[in-house]
């Protein structure tokens, strides 16, 4: 069976009680690691932001540490998403049920999920926000090593310049729209996997409930179940 809504690695483990395997292992430690880059990024670009904020910069040894750890985090960021996207690039594209549901917020914020469509592995909300942190991701890069490029000597010294001084104000601009949006993504990640319940173990443990699959995002259930042959009581 060709798989439309699962990835590699996704299964049901266990039947009494039923378990499913959402997020392998290789997933789960990039997941992290993206996680925590995308803090230290916030949190070393604050300090530099704002004078009042330079405190921050306590944080990683200094206002030195962090003038150099801020854009090599970056690049990690930068690979360890361009991953993830890769894995999970196709599970997000848009579907007819997407439409549905997002019209339904309501019924989504109210938990009333008989009144919403089927779903593959992943929402239209969850599907928003990766391609919002794939696109935020690609202009911080890119306005960054405008912003950085003199700062760093082997550049400096030998490579021609890529940005002009007007251009680099513009990146700057840029550069802190794209955080702040980014900030307030992160926020809403992190909140919508609290308040879903349930939602938290798939990212610590990699399985979720049978029930919380069923509920959720069914179609990714149903097709897990038939791959592996289970009838539809089961």
């Amino acid at each position: 069976m060709r798989r439309v809504y699962s990835a590699p690695g996704d299964r049901i483990e266990t039947r009494r009680p039923v378990t499913v395997s959402r997020y392998r292992g290789f997933t789960r430690v990039n997941h992290w690691l993206a996680a925590a880059c995308t803090i230290v990024l916030l949190l070393s670009g604050l300090a530099f932001f704002s004078p009042p904020l330079f405190f921050l910069t306590a944080l990683f040894g200094g206002g030195a540490t962090t003038r150099w750890l801020h854009p090599v985090i970056g690049i990690v960021l930068f690979f360890s998403f361009l991953v993830l996207f890769i894995q999970l690039w196709r599970l997000n594209l848009p579907r007819r049920e997407d439409v549905e549901w997002a019209r339904k917020t309501g019924d989504v914020l109210a938990g009333h999920g008989k009144n919403l469509p089927e779903l593959g592995k992943f929402n239209a909300g969850q599907k928003t926000m990766f391609w919002g942190m794939a696109g935020l991701i690609v202009a911080l890069s890119v306005s960054g090593v405008m912003i950085w490029e003199q700062q760093i000597p082997l550049w400096r010294d030998h490579a021609p310049v890529l940005a002009s001084i007007p251009a680099r104000r513009i990146a700057v601009a840029v550069h802190a729209s794209a955080a702040f949006l980014m900030i307030m993504l992160f926020i809403l990640h992190v909140y919508a996997a609290i308040w879903t319940r349930g939602t938290i173990r798939a990212m610590t443990r990699g399985t979720v409930t049978g029930g919380w699959a069923f509920r959720h995002h069914r179609k990714w259930l149903r097709e897990l179940a038939g791959r592996q042959g289970a009838g539809p009581a089961e």
